[in-house]
């Protein structure tokens, strides 16, 4: 989106300042007020102030371009003021998509682009290293990793041998990925992920467990994103595999020999049992917990908290632990927040036919 725009927008950034009627060529929108207004940053539409961009997706947030501060606001074309507007407005398909672009664009403008490889780190005989890599510095590459073109690998970072890792990947601070595992191309992995640690595999030996040999590895394919500290687990046999295009929030659990489907998204601390298979383009929400050897069907939405233990069809919509149908949760919670008014008028008519009986 955008992309023949950006090095106009690289012009514009150069100097941090641009003009309301600019980001509006650079996005396909219409302006509608100043388009000589400047623009020097950006802000949330809730606390806008002079010289910033915001904004409105969520009609909840309505009301504060009422009273925004900010000089500029991105809105849905759809968008109908129903009272006198302060700033210049710039009309787009979608604001939401508008901001994200612009931010992606920003990013790569002012993130650092470290490269070359520090010293101290360690890469062991037999490692192939791609072309323009950054290695930082306390990282330790195992024998026999791959490396592709334009791999960033930040200190401290472990990989471990024969580990395969594909082009223009970056691997934050203390990412562990443990032997023999793939991470394709143009993921990001956050800070803290440990990729590949043994499976929860034991066997019950009297009052003892026996540990299950987790002899598989993981495999995440193009395109991913995990956010910091989310583990996801070798397989006990084969692969666990976190399919192209899947993006994890932090805190995630990925159990052994689970498969997520391509495009899923999960918030914070999701946790999947082992050998569950989730299906593509599904969304969960933060908390939620599957249990083991499921069937969850492309296109499924859990709400946060919810808990499933049943294989579930696609395009479900489910909330609540157990988790049932969101539409009948909801009515059913109605229900379950009058239980102690219920249960009181219970109680009077209990007493009413006490005492009837006792009259006769």
């Amino acid at each position: 989106m955008f992309q023949n725009k950006k090095f106009k927008f690289a012009e514009i950034f150069d100097t941090m300042e641009f003009k309301a009627k600019d980001i509006a060529a650079l996005l396909q929108g219409t302006v509608e007020g100043d388009g000589e207004v400047l623009v020097k940053n950006v802000s949330k539409i809730e606390e806008g102030k002079p010289e910033t961009l915001a904004f409105l997706a969520n009609p909840k947030y309505e009301h504060y371009i009422y009273t925004t501060g900010a000089s500029v606001v991105l809105v849905n074309n759809s968008f109908v003021p129903s009272q006198p507007v302060p700033c210049t407005m710039i009309r787009v398909p979608s604001a939401y998509e508008a901001i994200a672009a612009l931010l992606r664009m920003y990013e790569e403008m002012v993130k650092p682009k470290p490269q070359g490889i520090e010293q101290p780190s360690f890469i062991a005989e037999g490692v192939q290293l791609g072309k323009n890599p950054y290695i930082g510095a306390f990282a330790y590459i195992g024998k026999g990793a791959k490396i592709g073109n334009g791999v960033k690998i930040y200190p401290q970072v472990y990989i471990g041998e024969g580990v395969t890792i594909g082009d223009n990947t970056t691997l934050y601070a203390g990412v562990k990925v443990y032997y023999g595992c793939v991470i394709g191309n143009h993921c990001t992995i956050h800070a803290g992920t440990v990729v590949g640690a043994d499976g929860f595999g034991f066997a019950p030996a009297g009052e003892d467990y026996n540990k299950v040999a987790q002899v598989g590895n993981v495999v995440i394919e193009d395109y991913v994103e995990i956010g910091g500290n989310t583990c996801i687990d070798r397989a006990t046999m084969g692969s666990t595999r976190i399919k192209k295009g899947v993006k994890l929030d932090n805190l995630v659990q990925i159990a052994h020999n689970v498969v997520v489907g391509e495009n899923t998204v999960m918030a914070a601390q999701c946790g999947i049992a082992g050998t569950t298979k989730v299906g593509a383009h599904c969304m969960f929400g933060g908390q939620v917990g599957i249990a083991g050897h499921l069937n969850i069907e492309d296109h499924t939405m859990l709400a946060a908290q919810s808990g499933v233990s049943n294989d579930i069809a696609a395009g479900s919509v489910l909330m609540g632990a157990p988790a049932f149908e969101i539409g009948k949760y909801r009515k059913s919670y109605v229900l379950f927040r009058k239980l102690p008014d219920l249960y009181g008028q219970l109680r009077e008519l209990e007493k009413e036919i006490q005492t009837i009986k006792a009259k006769q």
